[in-house]
């Protein structure tokens, strides 16, 4: 595998260590702690978007959207990604934005306010962290961590620095879903006892891929970042980097996390007191490392003694539609016939599997389902009789950008304090599948009670951080 020089390693090292200097004398002196301009309603909000393989390009197509916002630069490590979004801008009309590929220098860039961050997950805290450090609000893809700790860490960032920072879990802008988690609080259901997150996607096998060169065009060095450096494989690169424990949480931390929030979300709890997971990877002899099955269960104890219980699903292959989710009846669609590990594209009609993606809330007088984002029907009393139902989408992106020129993080829909919560839940999850046991959490503490090896996981993710690319201690 191609090495870069030692000169060049140097030059690398120095420069990480001035910006690191840079950014931690500017906010020792508190002048990142307030927002640098206050917009008016014609400003025009400057954003960088970070990482652009796959969502990252979905956030250009938002932003381009919205009214008064200019994509005003695109950074990504992979040179032959920056170059066709360059061009696919330039077909699209848009201005022609400034490019990097280390988002470091692109922070030093005081035209810029905000940065939008589609980059792999264990990317995401650290490069929001330096966002904050730098005074630019932050709009980060989920999950917003790779570990609990790095979250943790993430919100201290949000709050010590006043910023704007925004989780990408799109469902908590979508307007049916809104609606849907109000008429639960409003009784319409009766007593919510139970919510179950569905994941159920058809997932190919990913298959053995050997060693090879790093492909021209890529920094392959920085892409890794915080986690360990290990021989370029395409299974650790583009996508799949998803099922390797280094970089990604398995399809619980993909698309689940969607539904695991939203599943906390219209529960109305917080931390747990209790997780318990069982799983594995069945039927397929690759190189994914995170379990394509998983059950994992939460119990939450509320502060007038009474239990509450979240269950969360994950299957990557044959499954049934429950509660109508993942059909056309209800807004669903086919994945593509290849079975890729993609995206379920709109709805269509004709054969073939499909997705079952979404949530069910059950209630001592009915239950209410939601699928995907847009969405919710739901089934009263012990005949089950069809009630309120809604279709209609939100933006997350919108929201975002309204806050940004508000500067009141209280409307914002998706909170970065609200990610963290329920990202620690999927942290928990797959910590008690890794170790084979049940774990009790201390939600005021936020710590796993009497188990040093499951808060050791939960605290870096049984990886560490490389050089230069730490999480600091010390935001």
């Amino acid at each position: 595998m191609p090495k870069e020089s030692e000169l060049d390693r140097r030059e690398f090292l120095k420069a990480s260590a001035r910006t690191g200097a840079a950014l931690a004398a500017l906010g020792s002196t508190g002048l990142l702690t307030h927002p640098e301009r206050v917009f008016g309603a014609n400003d025009r909000v400057r954003v960088a978007v970070v990482g652009l393989h796959g969502q990252g390009w979905a956030h250009v197509h938002e932003y381009s959207k919205l009214p008064n916002v200019e994509v005003a630069a695109l950074c990504d490590v992979d040179e032959n990604v920056l170059s066709q979004r360059l061009g696919e801008m330039e077909k699209m009309g848009l201005k022609k934005p400034a490019t990097f590929v280390d988002l470091r220098k692109l922070l030093e860039d005081k035209s810029i306010d905000a940065i939008s961050i589609a980059t792999p997950n264990h990317w995401h805290s650290l490069q929001a962290i330096w966002g904050c450090q730098a005074g630019k609000d932050v709009y980060v893809e989920k999950p917003m961590s790779h570990n609990w700790w790095e979250g943790r860490q993430l919100v201290r960032a949000a709050q010590k620095y006043n910023r704007i920072v925004q989780h990408g879990t799109n469902s908590r802008s979508g307007k049916a879903v809104q609606e849907g988690i109000q008429k639960m609080r409003d009784g319409l259901i009766g007593e919510v006892y139970l919510s179950r997150g569905l994941c159920f996607k058809w997932r190919k096998t990913i298959g053995h891929a050997p060693v090879e060169p790093v492909p021209a065009g890529v920094n392959y060095d920085l892409w890794t970042g915080p986690a360990p450096l290990k021989p370029y494989t395409r299974n650790r690169f583009h996508y799949n980097w998803h099922w390797i424990w280094d970089t990604g949480g398995g399809d619980f931390g993909n698309q689940g996390i969607h539904e695991l929030d939203a599943a906390r979300w219209g529960l109305d709890v917080g931390f747990p007191h209790k997780v318990a997971a069982i799983g594995g990877h069945f039927m397929f002899d690759d190189d994914q490392e995170t379990p394509n099955t998983l059950n994992v269960a939460y119990e939450f104890i509320l502060p007038d003694g009474k239990r509450k219980m979240l269950e969360f699903e994950v299957r990557h292959w044959i499954t049934n539609h429950e509660a109508e989710v993942g059909t056309p009846a209800f807004g669903g669609g086919e994945v593509p016939a290849a079975l890729g590990n993609v995206a379920a594209p709109a709805p269509r009609k004709g054969k073939g599997p499909q997705n079952t993606v979404g949530n069910i809330f059950y209630g001592s007088q009915g239950y209410l389902a939601m699928n995907g984002y847009d969405s919710y029907k739901t089934w009263l009393g012990e005949e089950q009789e069809p009630g309120p139902h809604a279709q209609a989408a939100g933006n997350n992106w919108a929201n975002f950008i309204d806050c940004v020129r508000s500067s009141k993080k209280e409307n914002l829909n998706a909170p970065i304090e609200e990610g963290h919560i329920s990202c620690t839940l999927l942290h928990l999850g797959n910590v008690a599948y890794r170790l084979g046991r049940t774990l009790y959490f201390d939600p005021e503490k936020e710590t796993v009670i009497g188990d040093d090896e499951a808060n050791r996981l939960l605290r870096d993710g049984d990886r560490g951080y490389r050089e230069p690319y730490v999480v600091p201690e010390n935001v």
